[in-house]
């Protein structure tokens, strides 16, 4: 038996949420940035809150453990119909992101969902 269709969003592993208390107990809250494009799309971003300017048409997607989790537009009117998960990988991370530990980056994970559920969800 299965449930109802889960709403477009972002969920964690454990692993994130532990590498998320483990920068915030370090320096203070976080926040991240998925972003578009061939570069810099693939990983989300991960900086001190404060130190990366979210643009007026950007999407919160949600929160994990306290911290914001936002989305470029225009990737999220591509991935709006998907759940994406924050889990952590091995390697070093991608451009000015904060590392989710030693060796270990942010990595998002992502599966297909009810995409009519994603306006009402996100409340446009």
């Amino acid at each position: 038996m299965t449930g109802p269709p889960e709403p477009p969003g972002i969920d964690a592993t454990g692993e994130a949420r532990s590498a998320i208390a483990d920068l915030v107990s370090a320096g203070g809250p976080v926040m991240f940035f998925q972003s578009g494009g061939c570069c810099d799309g693939s990983l989300p971003m991960c900086f001190r809150q404060g130190e990366f300017i979210i643009g007026d048409h950007d999407v919160l997607l949600g929160t994990i453990s306290d911290c914001p989790f936002y989305i470029d537009h225009r990737q999220y009117e591509v991935w709006k119909g998907t759940r994406l998960t924050l889990d952590v990988g091995a390697g070093e991370p991608e451009g000015f992101s904060l590392a989710a530990g030693p060796g270990l980056h942010f990595i998002v994970r992502s599966r297909v969902c009810d995409a009519s559920a994603s306006d009402q969800f996100l409340g446009n």
